[in-house]
C-alpha cells in the first residue's frame, strides 16, 4: 500500500535569517528541517531551505503570519512560500541522510534517532530527534554553544536554557556534568519534543524541558539563581533580556549566548556589560558568534 503524500512547504533563507523561520515553521507545522540549498559545502554564506510538513491546512494562515514576522526580525524580504507533496518516507530518508552523526568539539556527538547506536571514544553521545534539525548541531550557533560548554567549570547549582529548542544546550549540560537543567521553550510542540528527546537520553531525572515564556516562566524563577545560563536565540531578544539574565545568574556564573552574527556580537555584549556582566570568552564559525560571559 502506498503511504498517502504529505504536503511540504518549504522557503529558502540567507544563513542569518534561519533561527527565525525555523521557529516560524515550528509554530505551525509538525515536522521541520532545514538542509543548505546549495552543494557547495565551502559557500562563505550560503543559503537554507527550511521546510516544514503541513497536515492541518487550517493552520497555513498562522504559518505565513509567523513568516512574515520571521522576516522583518530577520531585515530580509519576505520569501516566496512554495509548496509541493512529498511521501512521509521519503522525506524522512532526506532529513537523515542530511543528519549524519556529528562530532562537535573535543565532548560531545550529536546523533540523530536513525543513527541511535552511534558511538566514539572518548565522546559524550546525545539522541536528538532529526525532525528538529536546527537543534540538532547541523547549524554553527549549536556548535558553537556545545564548544564553549566544554571551555567552563561544572556550574554551581542548576543550569538553565532560554529558548531550548530540541533541548540539546540543557541535556549537554546535564550528561556532561551530571547537573540539575532546566530548558524552557515559548512554542508548546517544540518543548514536548525536548521532553522526549531527555526521555531517549535517560537524562530526564536531570533534565526538565518545559514550556513557557522566558525569565517569565515560573518553572525558571523558582530555582534561580543559576550556575549557568545559556540561550541560543536572536541577537536582539538576548538584548532585551539582559537584565533578566544578569538578575538570575548567580555570582560567579556563566552564561553562553548565541544566535547572533558576528557584527552583532558588540551590540549583545554591550547590553550584557551594562547588566553587570564580563566577557570570558569568544568562538566565531562562519558569519556566527558565541559569547562566553561570567557575572563579576
Amino acid at each position: 500500500m502506498t503511504a498517502p503524500a504529505l504536503p511540504r512547504l518549504f522557503v529558502t533563507v540567507p544563513e542569518h535569517a534561519v533561527p527565525a523561520f525555523t521557529a516560524a515553521f515550528e509554530s505551525a507545522c509538525e515536522g521541520v528541517a532545514i538542509f543548505r540549498a546549495d552543494d557547495d559545502p565551502h559557500a562563505a554564506a550560503p543559503d537554507w531551505t527550511v521546510e516544514g510538513l503541513l497536515r492541518e491546512p487550517g493552520n497555513r494562515a498562522a504559518l505565513e503570519g509567523a513568516l512574515a514576522l520571521a522576516a522583518a526580525v530577520s531585515g530580509i524580504a519576505q520569501p516566496a512560500l512554495a509548496e509541493d507533496a512529498v511521501e512521509a518516507e521519503g522525506w524522512l530518508a532526506r532529513t537523515r541522510e542530511a543528519f549524519p552523526p556529528q562530532p562537535i568539539g573535543r565532548r560531545f556527538l550529536i546523533r540523530g534517532t536513525h543513527d541511535a547506536e552511534a558511538t566514539m571514544p572518548g565522546r559524550l553521545a546525545l539522541t536528538i530527534d532529526a525532525g528538529l534539525a536546527f537543534g540538532s548541531g547541523e547549524h554553527a550557533t549549536t556548535r558553537g554553544c556545545l564548544m564553549a560548554l566544554e571551555r567552563l567549570p561544572r556550574p554551581r547549582g542548576w543550569m538553565a536554557d532560554i529558548g531550548t529548542g530540541s533541548g540539546v544546550l540543557a541535556l549537554a549540560a546535564a550528561a556532561l556534568w551530571h547537573v540539575r537543567a532546566i530548558g524552557v521553550e515559548i512554542d508548546p510542540w517544540a518543548a514536548r519534543v525536548a521532553a522526549e528527546n531527555a526521555r531517549l537520553n535517560r537524562l530526564h531525572r536531570l533534565a526538565r524541558l518545559v514550556h513557557g515564556n522566558g525569565w517569565k516562566a515560573p518553572a525558571i524563577r523558582r530555582h534561580a539563581p543559576y550556575g549557568l545560563v545559556t540561550a541560543n536565540i536572536l541577537a536582539r531578544p538576548l538584548c532585551a533580556m539582559a537584565a533578566d539574565l544578569a538578575r538570575n545568574l548567580a555570582p560567579g556564573g556563566h552564561a553562553v549566548l548565541s544566535g547572533l552574527l558576528v557584527d552583532q556580537a558588540q551590540m549583545v555584549l554591550a547590553a550584557h556589560r551594562r547588566a553587570g556582566l564580563a566577557l570570558a570568552g569568544r568562538i566565531d564559525i562562519g558569519h556566527w558568534a558565541t559569547l562566553i560571559l561570567r557575572k563579576r
